[in-house]
């Protein structure tokens, strides 16, 4: 099979291990030429590359294991290696860099607390390497085999640096994507909260209140089934809308925030438009001509969510509510204020639907980081949502 046909991962260890039957190839080929004492300094050195630059897991072998059989079998042979000091010399640079790669991919990938094992076992197979010289060559000695070991720490502190610093990039990067997952999550939650669960409530209540009619007007009830398909159009739109924006994040840069539906107050109208037409309230809306706009889209998409999720709860725990009243507009210290009050208390009817979404408790979090205040409470004979966001004193 063409490479080029395969996923960029496969193609990546094909490569791998191509370059690793070359360079284990390349070991072993002086050691047809050499005495026989140079086979355990070739095969070792010949492993320890192969182990160093194939990708890892391989079936059941994982990286942690390779590593540490390879540096075990490279003590093994600074302690049993008899032979001619000067063949050691051949190999020696290369087992030395394998090492070195192999100490920073153990410290970079091999996951707690495997890697404290591993590390220090490949870390002293590195440091320890020059000692099947220095040991047995005639001209050399403990002094000597003592300052070539620390000679070797040095490297070895690099290559576990560069393992250290690239494993905390990883584990940042793998820190990163899984808060922008759960942003993402939750923003789908807000979503499917504010805006279905608003069109649903709307439907049940409706229907609720079909149940409780006795009256049979054929108009009255065509008008009923137009309310409550229009409401399930939307929640059906805002719920495609939302899958669209699952959809494209796949395509979406890392780290761009996922892409939401945005609000304002300018769309209040049509929103208190919608509530009065399922309400048997009075609602009244009161929108200042130069509050729309003032605030960023951020704080604007907020300060619609209140206006809804005040509705909503209007909706759920108020229904004998007589008069509705929602306001915008500025206030004396020239922030923006939005609120919505009825006049029926905070009592919801038994049978009202619990939990389903963050509601106002989600939306104070939004509220309070973007340095507004939100509250809800008893006012006059009824209750009352009353946000407050700051604004630039001048448009």
């Amino acid at each position: 099979m063409d490479d080029e046909s395969l996923p960029p991962r496969q193609r990546q260890r094909q490569r791998r291990r191509r370059w690793a039957g070359f360079a284990a190839c390349a070991m072993l080929v002086p050691a047809l030429v050499s005495p026989p004492g140079a086979a355990p300094l070739a095969v070792v050195a010949a492993l320890t590359l192969a182990v160093a630059l194939l990708v890892w897991p391989i079936g059941r072998i994982s990286l942690d294991q390779a590593a540490g059989g390879a540096a075990l079998l490279s003590l093994a042979v600074d302690a049993a290696y008899f032979g001619p000091p000067g063949l050691v010399i051949l190999w020696y640079p290369f087992e030395t860099v394998a090492l070195l790669v192999l100490l920073e991919r153990v410290v970079r990938h091999v996951p707690s607390p495997r890697v404290a094992f591993v590390a220090p076992l490949t870390g002293a197979a590195a440091v320890l390497l020059p000692l099947r010289f220095t040991l047995h060559a005639p001209t050399t000695g403990l002094k000597e085999s003592v300052a070539a070991a620390l000679f070797s720490l040095f490297p070895v502190a690099v290559a576990s640096g560069v393992g250290l610093y690239l494993r905390s990039l990883d584990n940042r990067r793998v820190h990163a994507v899984a808060l922008a997952r759960r942003e993402q999550r939750l923003e789908v939650a807000r979503d499917l909260h504010d805006f279905v669960a608003h069109e649903v409530t709307g439907i049940v209540l409706e229907a609720q209140a079909a149940q409780l009619s006795d009256v049979v007007d054929l108009e009255e009830y065509r008008a009923l089934l137009q309310r409550i398909e229009q409401s399930g159009l939307r929640a059906l739109d805002s719920m495609d809308q939302t899958v669209a924006a699952l959809r494209e994040a796949e395509n979406r840069k890392w780290g761009e925030p996922p892409p939401t539906r945005l609000h304002g107050l300018a769309d209040l109208p049509e929103l208190v438009g919608r509530f009065s037409s399922m309400a048997a309230a009075e609602v009244a809306l009161s929108l200042e001509d130069d509050v729309a706009g003032i605030l960023s889209q951020e704080a604007e998409d907020t300060a619609y969510r209140v206006a809804l999720e005040a509705l909503t709860n209007v909706r759920r725990h108020a229904p004998q509510a007589g008069r509705v009243e929602v306001f915008a507009g500025r206030t004396a210290d020239r922030a923006v204020e939005v609120s919505v009050a009825d006049d029926a208390g905070p009592a919801a009817p038994a049978g009202t639907r619990q939990g389903g979404g963050t509601g106002l408790a989600g939306l104070d979090e939004r509220v309070s980081a973007l340095g507004g205040t939100l509250q809800a409470g008893p006012h006059g004979p009824g209750w009352r949502v009353q946000c407050l966001l700051p604004a630039p004193a001048v448009r």
